[in-house]
C-alpha cells in the first residue's frame, strides 16, 4: 500500500462460500461476485438441490452462460450429501472436475438443507472414500436438535459430531464453515492441518445485539445466528491473526427483500455487493491490513491445492457508499451494510 494515494493492491482474491441461487436472481447477483472475485466455492442447495456430477456440470454451465462479456469467474461447485449419496458416484464426480468438494448440511439447519444428512452415521462410507480421495468436506457446523439453545448449537455440534468423525476419519479434509464462535476457532486452530475454516464478513461485524437494534432486525438474520461479543471478537482475531487455517468465505445468501421481511423471514445475509470492501474495513480496523491478502487470496487456495491466482485487485482509500437496496431481475434485495458508507472502494 502506498501512503500518498491510499491504494492497496493484492491478488486476486476467491470466495470459498458463495450462493449464487438460480435463473433471474443469480443472473442478478453473480456480478457482484465476478468483479471482485475470480472463483468462488458455489453452494449446492438449490431446490431441488445438486447431487449429482451431471446436475453439477449443469449448474457451472447455467452460471457461465449469466456471465456477462468481459467478466473472469470460475464457479467451483460442490455436491449436496445427502443419507442416500452414493460414494462412487461422488468419487468419479471428484476425479472429473464436476465436483470440487461436497456439502454437509444438517438437516433441517438452514435454507433448502431438508434433504440434508440426518445422521452423521449415515454416511460413513461417503466420508471414507472423501479421505481416501482428498476431497474436501464443507460442513455447515450446527446441530439442529430442539433441545439445544440456537446461540449454542455450534459448539455442540463441534462435541457431538466433528471430534468424533475427525477421529474416526483422521485424514479428512474439512473445512469448518462460516464459524460464529471462540469454541469453533479454539477447535481449528487445536486440529491438524487437515482442518480449517471460513469467515464471513457479518461474523467479523456484528454481534447479537444487531438483531435487536430499535426492533427486530431481519436483514441481520443469518444462519449460523451471529453471537455474544466475546465470540466476535474471537472471530475478528482468528481472521485478521494470519494464520493459514482461516480464509475467505462471505456466505452471501441472497433473499428478495419481502423475503426477508415477512412473517417468517429467510436466514441469509447478501453481502456480495461490497464483501471486499468490508473484509477490508475490519483488516484496517485491526491495523493488519498487510495481512489481508493472504486471508483473501493465498490460505483458501492452498488448502484446496489450487493455484494462486495471476491477476490483481486495488481497493482505494475513499468512500464508499452502500445503498439502501439493489434490484435482481424482479426482485429487491438489501445488501449488507446498507445506507452505511464504507472507508474501502474497488477501484
Amino acid at each position: 500500500m502506498t501512503a500518498e494515494t491510499m491504494r492497496l493492491t493484492i491478488r486476486r482474491p476467491d470466495d470459498w462460500h458463495l450462493h449464487l441461487r438460480d435463473g433471474a436472481m443469480m443472473a442478478g447477483v453473480l456480478p457482484y461476485t465476478a468483479r471482485q472475485f475470480a472463483r468462488a466455492i458455489v453452494m449446492p442447495n438449490l431446490a431441488p438441490p445438486v447431487t449429482t456430477p451431471d446436475a453439477a456440470d449443469a449448474y457451472r454451465q447455467r452460471i457461465l452462460d449469466a456471465l456477462p462479456e468481459g467478466m473472469d469467474f470460475t464457479p467451483l461447485m460442490t455436491c449436496y450429501l445427502t443419507d442416500e449419496t452414493v460414494p462412487g458416484q461422488l468419487a468419479d464426480g471428484f476425479q472429473r472436475g464436476s465436483f470440487v468438494a461436497a456439502k454437509l448440511y444438517p438437516a433441517g439447519a438452514t435454507t433448502n438443507s431438508a434433504h440434508g444428512v440426518t445422521d452423521i452415521a449415515n454416511i460413513r462410507a461417503v466420508l471414507a472414500e472423501m479421505e481416501k480421495q482428498g476431497m474436501v468436506l464443507c460442513v455447515h457446523g450446527e446441530v439442529t436438535r430442539a433441545d439445544v439453545d440456537v446461540f449454542d448449537r455450534e459448539a455442540v455440534f463441534i462435541e457431538d459430531v466433528l471430534i468424533p468423525t475427525l477421529a474416526d476419519f483422521p485424514g479428512l479434509k474439512v473445512v469448518f464453515e462460516h464459524i460464529t464462535t471462540k469454541d469453533a476457532v479454539d477447535f481449528v486452530l487445536a486440529a491438524g492441518d487437515n482442518v480449517a475454516a471460513t469467515i464471513t464478513p457479518q461474523h467479523l461485524m456484528l454481534n447479537r445485539n444487531a438483531l435487536f437494534e430499535g426492533g427486530l432486525r431481519p436483514h441481520a438474520y443469518c444462519l449460523p445466528v451471529v453471537k455474544r461479543e466475546e465470540h466476535r471478537r474471537a472471530v475478528r482475531r482468528a481472521a485478521t491473526g494470519g494464520s493459514p487455517k482461516f480464509f475467505l468465505g462471505t456466505d452471501s445468501a441472497p433473499h428478495a427483500r419481502h423475503a426477508k421481511e415477512s412473517s417468517c423471514g429467510c436466514a441469509g445475509i447478501f453481502n456480495a455487493p461490497f464483501a471486499l470492501e468490508t473484509y477490508a474495513t475490519v483488516f484496517e480496523e485491526e491495523g493488519v491490513l498487510d495481512r489481508l491478502e493472504a486471508f483473501a487470496s493465498v490460505h483458501g487456495p492452498a488448502f484446496y491445492d489450487l493455484p494462486l491466482n495471476e491477476g490483481t485487485v486495488t481497493l482505494e482509500k475513499a468512500p464508499a457508499m452502500v445503498p439502501d437496496a439493489v434490484q435482481a431481475g424482479e426482485e429487491t434485495l438489501v445488501p449488507f451494510c446498507a445506507g452505511m458508507t464504507l472507508g474501502w472502494r474497488l477501484a
